[in-house]
């Protein structure tokens, strides 16, 4: 006998709570986002204009298509602000709550950490600190396993990558000290 109607319910206990406090509406992210877009489609516009968006002897100019298509981008973005403003039903909805904006920095501002480390660190010394890390600190995982795991994919990362297909990979001060 089976009930097609139950319904097997799992709690995750990492999930965000319910009441967390809003921190954005819809809205306030639509209109955000949209003079951000709205902003680089002005920057690239003005600087495609400025490098040339007519046709010479030989073709286009430079910022011929570039220049067009910010055009288009500045459009969406002011479709897009337009839309923000006449939307009553997104002005009430919440688009993140401090709880889920929390759980998404805790994996946002690492991976930022990462890119700017790979600058100064190299992409191994980089991505060990980034793996560990997210291991111990995100996952909970036993120290000596988040190390392994990290030591086991940089270095079949660097064989990979360096050895067997000699890809130029951003390097930093422990590469050069093993003459890499």
């Amino acid at each position: 006998m089976s009930n097609s109607e139950v319904e097997i319910v799992v709690d995750d206990p990492t999930a965000p709570e319910a009441d967390s406090p809003d921190v954005a509406s819809n809205r306030v992210v639509d209109v955000v986002v949209s003079l951000l877009l709205l902003a680089l489609a002005a920057t690239l516009g003005w600087d495609n204009w400025r490098t040339g968006i007519g046709w010479d002897s030989t073709g286009p100019q430079p910022g011929y298509f570039p220049f067009y298509l910010s055009v288009v981008l500045g459009g969406a973005s002011l479709y897009g602000l337009v839309a923000a403003f006449l939307s009553r039903k997104e002005a009430r909805e919440t688009f993140v709550t401090r709880a889920q904006a929390r759980r998404v920095m805790a994996v946002f501002v690492p991976t930022l950490l990462f890119c700017l480390l790979t600058q100064f660190l190299g992409l191994y010394v980089a991505s060990f600190l980034l793996i560990a890390g997210f291991m111990r600190l995100v996952g909970k995982i036993a120290l000596w396993k988040s190390l392994l795991t990290a030591v086991a994919f940089t270095a079949v990362m660097f064989v990979t990558f360096d050895i067997a297909f000699d890809v130029i990979m951003p390097k930093g001060p422990l590469e050069a000290a093993f003459g890499y």
